[in-house]
């Protein structure tokens, strides 16, 4: 088939010609099942593919604009696009378990859980002995994360006190902490 005759027999597909439609099938679905199987390696899979193929030609014959010359390369495009999608819906979408069990584990060993858990209790023993708004301020502002001004709104004192709160009190929890080391 001629590549002039593709560009006719699309724009009469455009017009939903099914008479152009069979021409069409009849003079290219050879070449284009060959592409469908040279990527897709299984002949059951590219028979569908093809089908898929066609399907979108009859449905997007009218967006193509060029002269019957780059007819072909644009049916070829049209399948190869096909079925590298296919190829991409084929692969696996999680990781082999192989490859997972390399994976190395971030969580806290069992030494490490018992060390923070002493350190978090040599914290709250520190924090106990601070005065109990210093002690809320310092937790609200280095565990729950607001800011010198929302903790100076919540106490009622100027931004400038609530910052020597803060220093002056992380001051004596590194001093009991050197002491209790």
């Amino acid at each position: 088939m001629e590549r002039d005759d593709i560009g006719g027999l699309l724009a009469r597909v455009a017009l939903k010609d099914r008479a152009a439609f069979s021409l069409l099938y009849s003079g290219v679905s050879a070449k284009l099942f060959a592409i469908c199987i040279r990527m897709l390696k299984d002949r059951g899979e590219a028979e569908e593919a093809l089908q898929d193929v066609f399907v979108k030609i009859w449905h997007k014959a009218g967006s193509y604009t060029g002269d019957g010359a780059n007819a072909y390369p644009w049916l070829c495009a049209i399948v190869r696009y096909h079925c590298i999608d296919r190829l991409r819906a084929r692969r696996p979408q999680g990781e082999d378990i192989d490859t997972a069990i390399d994976i190395a584990d971030l969580a806290p060993d069992p030494e490490q859980h018992a060390v923070l858990r002493s350190e978090g209790g040599r914290i709250d023993t520190c924090l106990e002995a601070l005065d109990p708004d210093r002690a809320l301020a310092v937790r609200q502002a280095y565990v729950e994360g607001l800011s010198y001004q929302e903790l100076a709104d919540h106490f009622a004192v100027p931004l400038n006190t609530m910052r020597t709160w803060l220093r002056r009190s992380l001051l004596k929890l590194r001093e009991c902490m050197d002491e209790h080391a």
